[in-house]
């Protein structure tokens, strides 16, 4: 097995499930990733559910390549589920699992390692003139520091430790490391006084010193307070707790080249911009001291390491919520999946059909039928405003309700109850179309049409609306009312339902698909067998929109009248 060259240091930052992190050199070409010792992987992961054979790291000239050798759950880059892809300074590396190892790759010229970053930055250390350094000392503590990138501490321990290096170099009272929450506040995360001990309590530490370092995106250090700018001698936190000096360090995640000015007018590369703002590094002190060059320069590269640290764990943490999101949809799905008819029991006066496709994992168009007696079944189609969970959750409410329908129930009064339970609760923020109907075995049909697309009636070759009027959505308007017809069907004659993502179907060129087009797909069509019927209409539309990207549902459901024969007379 090849060993990979020296020319790169690549790592994996390895987040195991109890938090704890260590780094892991690829050392090896394919690199194995999985579960099990016996088969060879480099990096063995202890969960269950991780295959054996899961992953592989391989180096090519271009650079590394992270491929699937099976992992049954998928292998994901940055949240996008990959077989075979380039990995790039930087990637999330997870398993589609919950509470599980989450990899950060990492990969750097070995001219980028800590030490030779430190020297390049720093120059030459000046020495006394008996050949000592005073700057070695401190030296030493930076890479103390960076080495701890390389443990197996929590991260809660590696951000202490090098805010206490900061602390000791500086010779501050105090040191804070702030995070920009989602919110758009900065909240401390960490706080330290000296000897490493831990502050609980209030902290105060200077907004003004705060707010100059967001502004300007570069580090303030005032040496000595009583000869700083008026805004920072006057500011009430720093009188008050009587500061001499401080630092306040702005931290970013890696800068990132913008792409859209990729050249300046003379075809070099445009400069790269900071990245994603991530918090503050804060040291105070009640006395005036001063930094040297290479102070100042440990510093900065204290503070590059602590950005680099909340970085990866604001990808671990955005990982993990999409993960969960991503869970709780699947679940969502699975739920709503379950509860919508997929095949209907035979019916002996009616044939029935039916298809729900979602936009996204789930939907918020609804369709059922069910018997209420012997004589009469409940046929309903209904389209939920919005999309999502909340479209979801009402659709089910209106299953629910319907489903609770007893022979003596009055439909009008159904939906009135509903609209007005909706309309009272109107920070849930949704209404509903609807086409409810009760079909008896001697062809009546008794429908409701609130705001809902008309069904479309095939009769004798002729394909006409069946409904000319009707009443408000559920749930839009407290004073609406709802007004019941009938009509009686022929035997043969065929009800297509539908939501308005059919007709609204849209090609790349933004027209609709219409309520014209589909007359004419069920046009001299009321003896095809429903099945066919539903899948000319299906065909129809993806033929139409060419493979342009649909926003709504789609749901269609088809109902043909066919009553038993009279038995024959004696």
């Amino acid at each position: 097995m090849p060993e990979i060259e020296e020319t790169a240091v690549s790592e994996l930052e390895v987040t195991s499930p109890d938090r704890s992190c260590r780094v892991v050199r690829i050392d090896n070409s394919p690199f194995l990733i999985g579960r099990g010792q016996e088969i060879g992987n480099h990096l063995l992961l202890d969960d269950g559910r991780i295959s054996r054979q899961c992953a592989a790291i391989i180096s090519e000239d271009s650079g590394f390549i992270l491929e699937d050798r099976g992992h049954r759950r998928g292998i994901f880059i940055n949240g996008k589920k990959i077989d075979r892809a380039p990995l790039q300074n930087g990637d999330a590396i997870t398993f589609g699992l919950e509470q599980s190892y989450e990899i950060v790759f990492r990969s750097r010229s070995d001219s980028e390692s800590p030490v030779q970053n430190m020297m390049t930055l720093i120059g030459t250390v000046p020495t006394t003139v008996h050949g000592t350094s005073p700057g070695l000392g401190k030296l030493t503590l930076l890479l103390e520091a960076t080495s701890l990138l390389h443990s197996d501490l929590p991260l809660e321990s590696v951000l202490g430790s090098m805010l206490d290096h900061a602390i000791f170099i500086t010779h501050a009272d105090r040191g804070l490391l702030m995070e920009h929450d989602a919110s758009g506040f900065l909240r401390v995360r960490l706080a330290r006084g000296s000897h490493g001990v831990s502050l609980s309590g209030e902290v105060n530490p200077s907004q003004t010193a705060l707010r100059q370092a967001m502004q300007k995106k570069k580090s303030v250090i005032t040496e000595d307070l009583s000869v700083a700018d008026e805004a920072l001698q006057a500011a009430q936190s720093i009188v008050t707790q009587s500061l001499r000096a401080i630092i306040a360090i702005p931290l970013y995640a890696v800068a990132r080249t913008n792409s859209t000015n990729a050249a300046n007018a003379k075809g070099s590369p445009s400069p790269s911009e900071p990245g994603h703002f991530l918090g503050v590094l804060y040291l105070d002190s009640r006395k005036p001291t001063a930094f040297s060059r290479l102070d100042r320069q440990i510093l900065d590269a204290l503070a590059g390491q602590a950005a680099s640290i909340l970085d990866s764990a604001r990808l671990v943490e955005q990982e993990r919520q999409r993960m969960k999101l991503e869970q709780e949809l699947n679940i969502a799905r699975d739920i709503q999946q379950a509860l919508i008819p997929h095949g209907f029991r035979d019916y002996s006066y009616f044939e029935v059909t039916g298809i729900h496709t979602p936009c996204h994992a789930v939907g918020g168009d609804y369709f059922d039928v069910f018997p209420l007696t012997d004589d009469r079944a409940v046929i309903v189609v209904a389209d939920v405003s919005g999309k999502g969970i909340g479209a979801a959750l009402l659709t089910t409410m209106l299953q629910g309700a319907f489903s609770g329908m007893t022979p003596g129930t009055d439909p009008v009064q159904v939906l009135a109850q509903l609209n007005r339970f909706l309309c009272d609760h109107y920070d849930v923020g949704r209404y509903a179309t609807m086409f409810f109907s009760l079909l008896d075995r001697n062809g009546r049909l008794y429908y409701i049409n609130a705001g809902h697309t008309s069904p479309l009636l095939m009769r004798a070759g002729q394909v006409s609306d069946l409904v000319t009027e009707g009443s408000l959505p559920v749930g839009l308007v407290p004073e609406a009312t709802f007004a019941a017809k009938t009509v009686d069907l022929m035997p043969g004659d065929t009800l297509a339902l539908y939501s308005d993502g059919i007709t609204e179907a849209i090609d790349p060129d933004q027209n609709p698909f219409g309520d014209e087009r589909l007359s004419q797909v069920l046009a001299g069509k009321q003896h095809m067998p429903l099945a066919e019927l539903q899948k000319d209409i299906l065909q129809s539309v993806e033929t139409f929109c060419r493979g342009a990207s649909q926003s709504d549902d789609i749901t269609v459901m088809l109902v043909r009248y066919r009553p038993e024969p009279s038995p024959a007379n004696p």
